[in-house]
């Protein structure tokens, strides 16, 4: 899928996003419990870059755990910045987030951040190289031994056991009431528009920009996600 197409289904999206989503909560939930952790021991004031920051769920979660955080998200979307906002202030957070509506090459210059999150977004780069520069340009943003932490949607798709578990998948957001039409478009957008690949692959991918072999620590479904460190240049 083309950005533009992209950020327009996401701009459609976001007045309802969380709703829609809301019965699917505990993926989510269970990954920011554990983000939590995996930032446990950076500094108190940490500076933190949210990349496809969304709504703002992660910045939320980690503004309640880490009162002294700043937290810079970056979303393509303006529909869903407007969301992530309007969340800040409703909490109380507003005054320790920046929001920059674009892409990570058009965020202005500043020091480098102590941790980044990148939550289910570089799926949508079906370019492999295009993906790796995706990595490249957090790890450029990041001090030396900076954390990212990254999910996707990842299986070997050749394997019997994807279509096993795309049917379990499937079954499960049937069963929060998602749409059987959007289930449908879930179906074909994965087999064109989101870069499925091996578990593996995904990490060689994180490795190759710039950062320590990824550890996973968290899959749910079709969901993995890692963490790992920025290395040295």
């Amino acid at each position: 899928m083309e950005p533009a197409q992209l950020e327009a289904t996401f701009d459609q999206q976001s007045a309802t996003y969380d709703q829609q989503w809301a019965k699917l909560a505990a993926f989510r939930e269970g990954i920011h419990l554990l983000l939590g952790s995996v930032f446990a021991r950076l500094p108190e004031r940490a500076r933190m870059l949210c990349v496809g920051a969304g709504t703002g769920a992660e910045i939320h979660a980690l503004a309640s755990r880490f009162p002294a955080w700043t937290f810079t998200a970056v979303e393509p979307s303006s529909g869903m910045v407007a969301v992530a906002q309007q969340r800040a202030k409703d909490h109380g957070f507003a005054d320790r987030c920046t929001f920059h509506t674009g892409y990570l090459d058009t965020l202005p210059d500043s020091a480098p951040f102590d941790c980044a999150s990148s939550l289910l977004v570089s799926q949508f780069i079906l370019n492999q190289g295009d993906r790796v520069r995706f990595f490249s340009a957090i790890a450029s943003r990041l001090s030396v031994g900076g954390v990212l932490v990254s999910s996707d949607l990842a299986s070997d798709t050749d394997s019997e056991a994807y279509k096993s578990l795309l049917t379990v998948w499937l079954r499960t957001m049937a069963a929060a009431d998602v749409s059987p039409e959007r289930i449908l478009q879930m179906q074909k957008a994965y087999a064109k528009d989101v870069a499925i690949l091996p578990p593996e692959a995904v990490a060689a991918l994180i490795s190759s920009a710039g950062f320590e072999a990824p550890v996973q620590f968290y899959q749910a479904g079709l969901i993995h996600a890692w963490y790992t460190h920025r290395l040295p240049r």
